[in-house]
């Protein structure tokens, strides 16, 4: 038996779960992917106190791709489920083509924080790497900020993660998420970028430890599943 399954979720067509299409579709960006968490958590949410134990990502077209310890239980009827066992056969030098959705942050100490073991604030890292730009260049400068921030995080998480960038490397999306909360903020903000690329595997086991633990943070949202399959 596997330990990790993927599976390929989408609200079933018929009649009597076309009214909640609306629901998953309804608005975009947050608000959507607020909806989609909440529904997908029905395949997995067995006790009032399971704690999420699962990564999944939005695609194109309506569906969800989610990477999970436990086989999704469709208990309402609700879904389309096409599970599989998670097995990669990975060795050292492997080159796989990865597609990763990922907040990524950075933690910054202010003056007061400094010289303390206290925690520095987590700062998206395109953002912080604007802030250290003067302001009216910002803009002509962007697109090349984002990228090499975006490539020196993914070069430092595979300096943990056993695994090693190559010069295949884009960031296709870089977007501001809002997801709409109920308590404390109206909405919790943070910065949503979409890479791809290719890696090389350095170390198997610590690799597939990460994949199973995702990247970056803001993972019940969507964030944090890294899609692999072998580069041609």
């Amino acid at each position: 038996m596997s330990d990790l399954y993927l599976s390929r979720v989408s609200l079933r067509r018929d009649a009597s779960t076309r009214a909640l299409t609306g629901i998953i579709l309804k608005g975009s960006g947050g608000e959507q992917c607020n909806a989609s968490h909440s529904l997908l958590w029905s395949l997995f949410a067995d006790s009032p106190d399971r704690e999420r134990d699962f990564l999944w990502r939005q695609m194109e077209g309506g569906s969800c791709l989610i990477l999970s310890e436990r086989l999704p239980e469709d208990r309402h009827a609700l879904f389309d489920v096409e599970s599989k066992g998670f097995e990669p056969n990975l060795q050292s030098g492997d080159k796989l083509q990865f597609q990763l959705c990922v907040n990524a942050t950075v933690a910054r100490k202010n003056d007061e924080q400094k010289g303390k073991r206290e925690r520095g604030k987590r700062h998206d890292i395109v953002m912080d790497a604007l802030y250290k730009i003067q302001r009216d260049q910002r803009a002509e400068k962007r697109v090349e900020l984002t990228h090499n921030a975006a490539l020196s995080w993914m070069s430092a998480q595979g300096d943990k993660a056993g695994f090693r960038m190559t010069e295949a490397f884009d960031v296709k999306s870089c977007d501001i998420l809002k997801i709409p909360r109920k308590q404390f903020y109206k909405y919790a903000t943070f910065g949503v970028m979409d890479v791809t690329g290719v890696l090389e595997v350095t170390d198997p086991e610590r690799f597939l430890g990460k994949v199973k633990e995702g990247f970056g943070r803001a993972k019940a949202f969507g964030c944090g599943l890294m899609l692999i399959r072998r580069a041609c």
